[in-house]
C-alpha cells in the first residue's frame, strides 16, 4: 500500500511556498499522505516516522543553484538514522528563475543521495517561476502537474515533470521587477536602496 509523508524542506516553511505546493499535492493525491514541517530539532523524529511510510515527497525551494542547508542537514541525520525498510524518494523543487531547468543540479543532488543510500528514485517535478506562478493566472498548470505527480507517483510509473509560466523572458524580467519594487515599497524600502548593498549593510 502507498503511503507518502510530504515533507517540506523550505527554510520557513510554515510560510512558505512549498507549504502551498505540498497542500496541493495532499488536495489531489489519492494515496494516503501526511505532511510535516522539517524543523533543526526534528531532525530523528522524522527518521524513525519515516518507518511507516512507502514513500517521502521532499518538498523544497532551490537555494544558490542547490538544496537548502535546512534539507542538507536533514538529509545527514537521515544517513545516520536510516528507515527499516528502503523508501521511494520523489522530490517537488520550485526556483524563482522561470527557466525550470535551473533546479536540475539540485535534483540530481538527491537523486545521488538516493543512490549512495540504497533508495529508490521516484517521480519529480520541477516548478520554474515557483515564488509567483500560484498567484497568477497559470496556477491552474501548476496545479495539474502537481495531479499528475501525485498520480505517477501513487501508481508507481515515475517520470519527470516540469512547469513554469508561459512568458518570454522579457516579459518575466518586467513582470517580477514591478512585483518587488511594489513589495520593497510595502516595506519602505525603495527600487535605488534595492540595487545597493545598503539593506544587507544596515541588517548586519
Amino acid at each position: 500500500m502507498v503511503n507518502i509523508l510530504v515533507l517540506n524542506g523550505s527554510p520557513r516553511a510554515p510560510r512558505s511556498n512549498s507549504k502551498r505546493y505540498a497542500e496541493l499535492f495532499c488536495k489531489d493525491c489519492t494515496a494516503q499522505t501526511q505532511y510535516c514541517n522539517l524543523s533543526p530539532s526534528n531532525h530523528v523524529e522524522i527518521c524513525e516516522k519515516l518507518s511507516d511510510f512507502s514513500d517521502v515527497l521532499l518538498v523544497f525551494p532551490l537555494y544558490a543553484d542547490a538544496l537548502p542547508v535546512s534539507l542538507l542537514n536533514f538529509l545527514k541525520v537521515l544517513e545516520q538514522h536510516p528507515p527499516k525498510q528502503k523508501l521511494v524518494v520523489s522530490v517537488l523543487i520550485n526556483c524563482g528563475f522561470i527557466e525550470h531547468q535551473q533546479n536540475d543540479i539540485a535534483v540530481r543532488m538527491i537523486e545521488l543521495f538516493c543512490k549512495q543510500n540504497g533508495y529508490r528514485f521516484g517521480s519529480v517535478l520541477k516548478i520554474g517561476s515557483g515564488e509567483a506562478i500560484l498567484d497568477t493566472p497559470f496556477a491552474g498548470l501548476a496545479a495539474r502537474k502537481i495531479k499528475r505527480l501525485a498520480t505517477s507517483i501513487v501508481n508507481a510509473k515515475y517520470q519527470t515533470l516540469h512547469i513554469t509560466m508561459p512568458l518570454t523572458k522579457g516579459m518575466f524580467i518586467r513582470a517580477s521587477t514591478t512585483y518587488w519594487v511594489n513589495y520593497g515599497k510595502k516595506n519602505g524600502v525603495t527600487r535605488e536602496q534595492m540595487q545597493t548593498m545598503q539593506i544587507e549593510s544596515a541588517s548586519r
